[in-house]
């Protein structure tokens, strides 16, 4: 026989994840990303979870701590992760194209001012360098099972704080514990 009949609009949703990844995909220019997520649809069977409607916040803080950083969860942290990357990534496409339209103003005020916007602009996109760097660890963690759980204590991080920072490494109480160390020997 054939597999059971799909609810109506089962086939879109899982069209559009394939696309979403996909198009995350090609973005990518790491080489774990492509494999870790081919796994995850290997077969139809094994994207009958990404079929299933997708978690929202509220459903996220409600769940059970039993249920914390289940499968389900890792895929809408994964989602949450590529769609940020995705966004930087357009922001960097828009900045290099908009540094090579601009011409240079004559007038020096105006010079000084355009180099002024251009170096805020430059700064941005380096502090996006960064974050995009931190995003591609958390889809590391996500590909080899340890995000949402702290990297020095091995506690969870918690929901509120991985909607809040998706890229956290540090639960809230190692992260305290972090700074206040930073700040005595800063003194």
């Amino acid at each position: 026989m054939g597999r059971p009949a799909e609810e109506p609009g089962e086939e879109h949703e899982m069209v559009l994840v394939l696309i979403e990844w996909k198009s995350a995909l090609r973005l990518s220019s790491k080489r774990e990303y492509p494999a870790a997520l081919a796994s995850t649809c290997a077969t139809h069977d094994d994207t009958s979870a990404m079929t299933k409607r997708a978690l929202t916040e509220a459903e996220l803080l409600a769940a059970p701590k039993a249920q914390y950083m289940s499968e389900a969860q890792h895929q809408f942290f994964q989602r949450r992760l590529l769609a940020l990357r995705s966004q930087l990534l357009e922001n960097v496409r828009d900045t290099t194209e908009h540094l090579h339209a601009t011409e240079a103003a004559s007038d020096p005020s105006d010079r000084a001012t355009q180099e002024e916007e251009q170096a805020l602009e430059l700064r941005t996109r380096d502090r996006e360098g960064k974050l995009l760097k931190k995003i591609d660890e958390a889809l590391a963690r996500i590909t080899a099972g340890t995000y949402g759980f702290c990297k020095d204590t091995g506690e969870p991080i918690g929901i509120g704080r991985l909607l809040a920072r998706p890229t956290a490494t540090l639960s809230v109480d190692a992260q305290e514990k972090r700074e206040r160390t930073q700040r005595q020997f800063a003194d």
